[in-house]
């Protein structure tokens, strides 16, 4: 479930580099530029700490906002028993975000940038709480760093074709794609070992590339009544609580889905990485918070979607689907290829969601003909788009993270394999590296 000042044309906004950390005047004498260094390094230390403080106490009020928390359990208590006024922390905010950007001008590296921007999402969404509104458009590139392309509907309707030649039929197309695809649905009494096997094979892929730390594990849970489908909540430790939601029937495709996205080689994997490696190694308390509406969520649902095809590249996911899951569910795997095929062009369509959303949230359409949209573009029954529209209505411009995140994490995995660098080893440096979404397009 992420400008600062001057727009750049093109999808994302504002580069801050890249993957660079400016060099020294070549002047400098070598006791000057470490002396420079280590207090820069405090400073942003210094500020980190505020800006974890500020994201517990702008929890207090706004319950979406802390995604995941694994610092100092003292300061999450004093956030609940203070509880400031929304209107004291925004000048909190503002405050905070003036030492920000100075410290960004001063250092010039990944770290300070990203958490310059961290600090004008986090004071973006208190404003947004207060009762301001920004434009579709204006609040994803205050939160995310990243405004959507405009669309053009018959794209989608190109691809809305080639599904109905795919599943033919006289009831409208959605009906014919939400049926064929609840056949294909995992029977209750077999959830738990499809997900097991499913979540084991995306972990056992995972590990053959990287080394995580001793003792991370996840708990697996089935619940109900929620907007998503599913939902990583991070414990710290290295310990994830991964949630599925079963208030509709869970098609046999989603079990690799959301092992990957929530687990491995995706969220789960990601939040060990940062807590391992920029909290614990390096010390940057920033990390010990995740604020959902910030940029941060560019990598953290890109990487995550991404991470299905890097873990089952090709056909891999298909024939594991078709060979192991498929008659673990009881399912006949002959339907396994005309699924693989829907959901190619299912792809086509990722973007829809982006289009719908800043329709219905600018006000250009109403709650019906979103809900209407939602069942053309998303191929789903009313129920289904009703609830993809709560999710809408919660999270708001959050949903372009996942197509237009993927978009850039594939991109940047792509360049890094066309200069020879493995492709998980490019993911990797991609998850331990903090970059919002303009950065994550300019690096090389």
């Amino acid at each position: 479930m992420r400008i600062f000042f001057a727009a750049a044309a093109g999808l994302v906004l504002a580069a801050c580099g890249g993957e660079t950390v400016s060099e020294k005047p070549v002047d400098a004498a070598p006791e000057a530029s470490a002396a420079a260094d280590a207090t820069a390094v405090s400073a942003l230390d210094a500020l980190g700490e505020e800006f974890v403080k500020l994201s517990l106490a702008v929890g207090v009020h706004d319950p979406a906002f802390v995604d995941a928390y694994h610092g100092p359990e003292a300061w999450a208590e004093a956030a609940k028993q203070e509880a400031r006024p929304l209107a004291d922390l925004e000048a909190d905010a503002e405050a905070l975000l003036i030492k920000a950007a100075r410290a960004n001008a001063d250092e010039n590296s990944v770290r300070s940038a990203i958490f310059e921007k961290q600090v004008r999402a986090a004071l973006t969404r208190i404003q947004m709480d207060l009762g301001e509104t920004f434009p579709f458009d204006e609040e994803t590139r205050l939160l995310y760093d990243v405004i959507a392309p405009k669309y053009d509907v018959a794209e989608f309707h190109a691809a809305l074709a080639e599904i109905d030649e795919l599943l033919p039929g006289d009831a409208p197309l959605h009906e014919r794609v939400d049926a064929f695809r609840n056949s294909l649905a995992i029977p209750a009494d077999r959830l738990q070992a499809v997900f097991d096997a499913a979540i084991a094979e995306c972990r056992k892929r995972t590990l053959e590339h990287y080394a995580l730390p001793e003792g991370e594990d996840f708990t697996l849970e089935f619940v109900t009544d929620k907007s998503w489908s599913g939902y990583n909540w991070y414990q710290g430790g290295f310990a994830s609580l991964i949630q599925v939601n079963t208030d509709f029937p869970i098609i046999i495709d989603r079990a690799v889905d959301l092992g990957c996205h929530e687990g491995y080689p995706g969220h789960h994997t990601w939040n060990v990485f940062l807590e391992r490696d920029l909290l614990k190694e390096k010390g940057w308390i920033e990390f010990s918070v995740y604020p959902l509406f910030s940029p941060a969520s560019v990598t953290a649902e890109g990487s995550a979607n991404y991470g299905i095809e890097l873990a089952f590249p090709g056909a891999e996911k298909i024939a594991f689907e078709r060979d192991v899951l498929f008659p673990l569910a009881g399912l006949d795997p002959a339907d396994a290829d005309k699924l693989e095929a829907l959901n190619d062009a299912r792809a086509k369509l990722s973007h829809a969601r982006n289009h719908i959303a800043r329709a219905y949230l600018d006000g250009q359409v109403d709650r019906e003909e979103a809900i209407r949209m939602l069942m053309e573009f998303g191929l789903s029954s009313r129920e289904r788009a009703e609830q993809g529209l709560s999710f809408i209505e919660t999270y708001r411009g959050y949903v372009l993270n996942y197509n237009i995140g993927r978009d850039l994490v594939a991109g940047y995995v792509d360049r890094k394999a066309a200069k020879g660098m493995d492709r998980w080893e490019a993911f990797r440096t991609l998850l331990t590296t903090p970059m919002a979404a303009s950065d994550i397009k300019a690096a090389k």
